[in-house]
């Protein structure tokens, strides 16, 4: 079954339907947050017009995941910890409330548009305390989902809820390990969605746990639960996913084991930790995010006269495939090597990208999962790109802040794209390169949709409108800024 009809039929009415969608970005920094949430996107489209040509040089907002883990691992450490460069976004300060709500002292050393040195005193696991009211994670499934598998180890009782947008994502995944190691849970709709009730206890049980559909969040959820387990925590994946928690707790004084193993449909990999060890607090600097640097390299390789230098991004091999996928399209990207890999810190480089002519390629649900946060901008990429871009295995897109699916189909069809979803095995089929057309798009409240449509607007003839801009702000304040700058 296709959705193409539904997608065509539903461009011409995108400005008049744009508010019934549910909003995002949440800039609380208490843990109460803003009683007008749901009403913080204002309706004023951002505009953009395709400019001559791209040039300059951009530092990146702090690596968006690293920044929550941080957090939360200095919260769980005694001491003092320092954060530098860590993002700035509306989902990060979500998780720096959550963490003071639970008795850390948050202090916002240095800032700039985009970033903030953190300093975090805490006292320890041991000394958190219950907050006194709902723990409030925003717009930030990272936030719940971690906070979750931290709290099931402490011996306390809090809530966690978000805004409209995030009281729709499935937490069931979270709740069904936790629940095996000992921790009392619940959600509303049987267990399967926030706001989420924890009921933490120490020691936990030690578990082996699988999971079948690849989650970063899934697998940080228990790996920080099994800190306060007895015995040893072991979680096994079918395909290897981000692996920041790991990396960060091994620079923490917690040993964190890898070993290949053989799953249901192939090699997988298993992370493995001993409970009750203790997290020591640390300083580190936080790198430039390569989700977004996707956006600067995808619009980099679809514009006629474009170069772009990004600086200090992180190239963490589980984080990198958006760069070798564009890479394969013919994407002319340059890396300068930083900070190398030494398996405890995140590797870095300098990136160089410059106009490209663009191939089409097949992704698989392995390359979807390696790049789950940048299909929509490699979706747009695949535009450009000559031949038939498939991308196979996409269904966890229709769980993040929107349908991203179906919104990223709805958006780049209003641009004129020839692109066409099959829901039976959620597959995306873009045929290119199309020239695009200046339209309005409804980014659904999705800061990553925002991002897509309005780089778009970089290389569509005439204006591109992007309903609900602010969204942006979750991952990456003064984008359009930098949109401005390097298009002047």
């Amino acid at each position: 079954m296709s959705e193409r009809a539904a997608v065509e039929s539903s461009t011409g009415t995108l400005g008049t339907t744009a508010g019934a969608s549910a909003a995002g970005a949440s800039a609380s920094t208490s843990a109460g947050g803003s009683p007008d949430r749901e009403r913080r996107h204002e309706r004023t489209p951002g505009r953009i017009t395709p400019p001559a040509r791209l040039r300059g040089e951009l530092r990146l907002p702090g690596d968006k995941s690293i920044s929550h883990r941080a957090l939360l691992m200095a919260a769980l450490a005694e001491g003092e910890s320092r954060i530098a460069g860590a993002g700035d976004g509306a989902d990060v300060r979500s998780t720096a409330a959550v963490i003071e709500a639970l008795g850390a002292t948050v202090g916002r050393a240095r800032e700039d548009a985009r970033n903030v040195d953190y300093v975090v005193v805490s006292p320890g696991a041991d000394g958190l305390r219950e907050p006194h009211g709902v723990l409030d994670c925003g717009n930030s499934g990272t936030t719940l989902r971690l906070t979750t598998g931290m709290l099931a180890g402490l011996a306390l009782t809090a809530v966690l809820t978000g805004d409209a947008s995030l009281r729709q994502r499935p937490v069931a995944r979270i709740i069904e390990p936790l629940r095996s190691m000992g921790a009392v849970l619940h959600a509303r709709r049987h267990d399967s969605l926030p706001p989420v009730t924890v009921v933490g206890r120490t020691p936990l049980r030690a578990i082996e746990a699988w999971t079948p559909v690849p989650s970063a969040q899934v697998k940080s959820a228990i790996l920080l639960a099994g800190l306060r387990a007895e015995g040893r925590t072991t979680v096994r994946e079918a395909v290897a996913t981000r692996d920041h928690t790991e990396r960060m707790l091994r620079a923490r004084g917690v040993p964190v084991e890898r070993a290949a193993v053989e799953g249901p449909s192939g090699p997988g990999v298993a992370w493995s930790l001993e409970g009750m060890t203790n997290v020591h607090a640390v300083s580190e600097h936080i790198p430039g995010d390569v989700s977004a640097a996707a956006f600067w390299l995808v619009a980099a390789a679809i514009h006629p006269d474009a170069e772009l230098t990004l600086r200090n991004v992180g190239i963490n091999p589980t984080r990198r495939a958006v760069i070798d996928h564009l890479r394969r399209m013919g994407a002319r990207i340059d890396e300068l090597p930083g900070r190398p890999d030494d398996g405890v810190g995140e590797p870095t480089a300098d990136l160089l990208a410059r106009s490209s002519a663009l191939e089409a390629i097949d992704l698989g649900p392995a390359d979807v999962a390696a790049a789950i946060d940048e299909i929509p901008i490699l979706c747009l990429a695949a535009t450009q790109a000559r031949g038939t871009t498939v991308i196979r295995g996409a269904g966890e897109l229709r769980h993040k802040e929107s349908d991203r699916l179906a919104g990223i189909a709805a958006g780049l069809a209003a641009l004129g794209a020839d692109v066409d979803v099959d829901v039976s095995d959620d597959e995306i089929r873009i045929s290119g390169p199309t020239g695009l057309r200046g339209a309005i798009t409804d980014s659904l409240g999705d800061h990553r949709l925002a991002m897509t449509f309005a780089i778009a607007g970089l290389i569509a003839r005439g204006e591109t409108v992007v309903l609900r801009p602010d969204s942006v702000t979750v991952s990456y304040p003064g984008f359009f800024d930098e949109l401005e700058r390097v298009g002047a």
